[in-house]
């Protein structure tokens, strides 16, 4: 089959997705350096559908209905999408390429999106109908008309620009963050102390890592090896595609608790000062990095680190999280922007 699976309701269930490891797989398991453009267009599709994750997604939903409702173009793109991304169990893997370096652009993803052979967009928008789904241009699209398909890619456009890119920031940081956190896990324990990170929305028992997943299924990895790509929309469990001719990848939520105000002026004054500046220069070169750590490359006490972190932490150029009895600092983007310099 070529089936992506997400679920209606983002609740556990009874069925499990065993993904199964040889030893060439645990030295070919990799992390997405960015967030995929594609795959959140299509986890924001399903949040857009569905009310769980008020918290977390409140504030984005609020401003999607609102491009709804007052724009004909919101309305009809995000129309078209949800119904090639149905509230459903399925929706077709054509929307979401396979990436080739772990990560690529928004341009690079639809292009890759409108070349998808004929015999596929057949087949899988055949199995969308056959699934209860009414998908827009279906018959065009499935043939492979040109037309569809430059609607199709500009209506992913349109709807990236209007829907995702206002969150973008958000998107990228909490991604970031995750990923020094994976980083971490991985520098300190290897690839197994990577998987067994992403507890408790996958267990890992070597040599099977486990997932709630909507249906049964086992996927053998083969020694292809698994690329894990963190998500901003992706809800509570990880996802994946059910073609076994893809490369294999596990689409992952990461935590969307706000780790700072947004910055301010007032903030941004309190930055100022060598010691933060060290702090956050350490902070970006040792990607993830304990407050004891911290104090120590930088030759501050460790109570002075964490008033100063927290300093930072106010200003948006650091996140920080707590893993196990230590807390974790990255810089977010805005910090390694500042760094970076204008």
């Amino acid at each position: 089959m070529s089936e992506s699976w997400w679920s209606v309701d983002g609740q556990r269930g009874e069925a499990m997705l065993r993904v199964h490891f040889t030893g060439s797989d645990l030295a070919n398991v990799r992390l997405a350096r960015r967030p995929d453009p594609l795959w959140e267009i299509v986890c924001s599709l399903c949040r857009l559908q569905t009310r769980e994750g008020a918290l977390a997604f409140g504030p984005w939903r609020r401003m999607a209905g609102g491009l709804v409702r007052r724009g004909r173009t919101a309305r009809e793109v995000a129309s078209a999408l949800a119904s090639l991304v149905p509230r459903a169990a399925y929706f077709p893997d054509f929307l979401t390429p396979p990436l080739e370096s772990g990560t690529h652009g928004l341009r690079t993803g639809i292009d890759r999106v409108l070349a998808t052979p004929r015999r596929r967009l057949r087949h899988e928008l055949s199995l969308l109908a056959a699934s209860g789904g009414r998908p827009w241009a279906g018959a065009e699209l499935a043939r492979g008309d040109v037309a569809a398909l430059t609607a199709l890619g500009d209506t992913l456009r349109t709807y990236h620009r209007e829907f995702v890119a206002p969150v973008w920031n958000h998107v990228d940081t909490a991604t970031a963050t995750d990923r020094a956190l994976r980083m971490r896990a991985l520098a300190d324990g290897g690839t197994q102390a990577l998987l067994n990170s992403l507890r408790p929305m996958a267990v890992w028992e070597p040599p099977v890592l486990t997932v709630d997943y909507p249906i049964e299924r086992d996927l053998h990895l083969e020694g292809r090896g698994l690329l894990l790509v963190p998500s901003y929309f992706c809800w509570r469990r990880p996802i994946t595609l059910a073609d076994n001719e893809l490369r294999p990848v596990l689409i992952y939520p990461v935590d969307k608790t706000p780790s700072a105000p947004a910055t301010s002026p007032t903030s941004l004054t309190r930055l100022l000062g060598p010691t933060r500046a060290a702090l956050l220069h350490e902070t970006a070169t040792l990607t993830c990095a304990t407050t004891s750590e911290l104090a120590c490359a930088t030759g501050v006490s460790v109570p002075s680190a964490s008033q100063q972190l927290a300093v930072l932490r106010e200003g948006g150029l650091i996140a920080s999280r707590r893993a196990g009895k230590r807390v974790l600092h990255t810089a977010t983007p805005l910090g390694r922007r500042l760094l970076d310099g204008p």
